[in-house]
């Protein structure tokens, strides 16, 4: 927690273009500093005592929260504009597309679903005792990443509704593939930038095929492995190419994640840059074939096994692209790079407490996501506004681009510390000063814990 908000360095700064008024922009403030300076279990109560010198009962965070008027202009929106117009870098945009479940227990939680196995044994050995517990389920959120070409992050997200909610909320039902097409419609890239969307097997679908038609994108996905080739029936699988494995003349593929063109997309570990480096072996076969329903696309085979007699789907991915042109390396350095919206995951559940929250609504659920998102963005845009400056040394600067969300959060407290430290100097060298800061501490303590003076 802090004593005052405006010790935090650049926060307000970063929150004034959304031009919030009153008890929104406090509770905003409040929101992101409890993100990045909770100890413990991130909650409505830590939210609630982020700022020392105006706390709040827990219950106006969580009303807040589920209040919709707020979130009615997609504050976010603005703070990745500004993001945006900070990319002085010129060349590909990667967009990341992931889904992620928040586990939620409770008959009466909102918009939750299960997704294990209930059905019923048989009773020798059967699966499941006879204490009755409260039924897992969880929220799911399909959630993109936009890496821009100098490594700034810009994190997205749609939340999942089942059916039963929407008919009972009155929304319109949409797959998590449906989602991602329309976070990749509503972009905010001007027309004619090189975009390529990356996605698992989830999201080879035809909805996120035609989004990315409509806006001129790559994309590139693992192949379903129920896919097959266009032509006359019967249609052969897509692999079954891999039956003559054996027969195929492999292309090895060999690149170090730390270097290349495509080193600011990762956030690797300074313990991993440099000379002893390792490197990815990949051993690929490529074909343009015309899959059914998809057209005629670029497959990319690859393993990292040198010796397979027998290929298996297992032991061979096959990737999936509509750019015939791109190079097979490219394609696999590229996919490689999908694997940073999982490390956002971990940094966005592990570090920021994402997934710590306990509501019945769904709809303080999705202010609760949009506020997480909203302190991403804020250590996104300290970042590059650091990076910005003038003179900074060029160790500076690679710490600067290493630094993930934890390193930036201590980041932010440390500058933090160091701004209530001068506060306190300046306000213990006047009487005045001193009396106002009695006052304030007094003030950090509940109405019914002050003692009376």
């Amino acid at each position: 927690m802090v004593m005052v908000a405006d010790s935090v360095p650049g926060l307000k700064g970063f929150i004034r273009p959304a031009k919030l008024r009153g008890t929104a922009r406090e509770m905003v403030l409040r929101m992101v500093i409890g993100f990045i300076f909770h100890r413990g279990r991130m909650s409505c109560l830590g939210a609630a005592g982020a700022v020392r010198s105006e706390t709040r009962h827990r219950a106006q965070v969580s009303r807040f929260l589920a209040r919709p008027r707020w979130r009615a202009h997609d504050i976010n929106s603005l703070f990745r504009e500004a993001l945006l117009e900070m990319e002085a870098a010129k060349g590909r945009f990667l967009f990341l597309v992931d889904g992620t479940l928040c586990g939620q227990q409770g008959k009466k939680t909102k918009n939750t679903y299960s997704t294990g196995n209930r059905r019923r044994r048989p009773k020798k050995g059967r699966r499941y005792g006879k204490k009755k517990h409260a039924r897992k389920t969880c929220h799911s959120f399909t959630m993109g990443l936009l890496i821009t070409p100098s490594g700034i992050r810009i994190p997205f997200q749609r939340p999942y509704r089942t059916e039963k909610y929407c008919q009972e909320k009155g929304h319109v039902h949409r797959t998590t593939a449906e989602s991602a097409a329309d976070m990749i419609r509503d972009l905010p890239l001007p027309e004619g930038v090189e975009v390529t969307v990356l996605g698992d097997t989830a999201y080879d679908a035809q909805v996120v095929r035609e989004a990315c038609e409509d806006r001129n994108y790559q994309w590139i996905v693992p192949c379903n492995p129920e896919r097959v080739l266009a032509g006359e029936k019967p249609r052969p699988k897509v692999r079954s190419v891999l039956k003559d494995w054996s027969k195929k003349s492999l292309k090895t593929i060999r690149f170090v994640p730390a270097n290349g063109k495509y080193a600011n997309y990762r956030r690797l570990s300074p313990y991993r840059v440099g000379p002893k480096a390792k490197s990815r072996t990949y051993y690929v076969h490529q074909e343009k074939r015309a899959v059914h329903s998809v057209g005629k696309v670029q497959l990319v085979f690859s393993t990292t096994k040198q010796k397979l007699t027998k290929a298996t789907a297992d032991d061979v991915k096959i990737l999936m692209t509509n750019d015939l042109r791109m190079s097979v390396r490219e394609v696999i350095e590229l996919y490689s790079i999908r694997w940073q919206i999982e490390l956002f995951f971990k940094e966005l559940k592990s570090t920021l407490g994402f997934h710590q929250y306990r509501f019945q609504e769904f709809e303080a659920v999705e202010g609760w996501a949009e506020s997480a998102l909203t302190t991403v963005l804020y250590l996104e845009w300290y970042r590059a506004r650091q990076l910005a400056k003038r003179g900074l040394s060029e160790e500076k600067k690679r710490w600067w681009r290493h630094q993930r969300i934890y390193g930036l959060c201590q980041a932010i407290r440390l500058g933090t510390e160091q701004n209530q430290l001068k506060y306190l100097e300046d306000r213990l060298e006047t009487d005045g000063g001193i009396r106002r800061l009695k006052r304030l501490i007094r003030a950090s303590y509940p109405s019914e814990y002050r003692a009376a003076t």
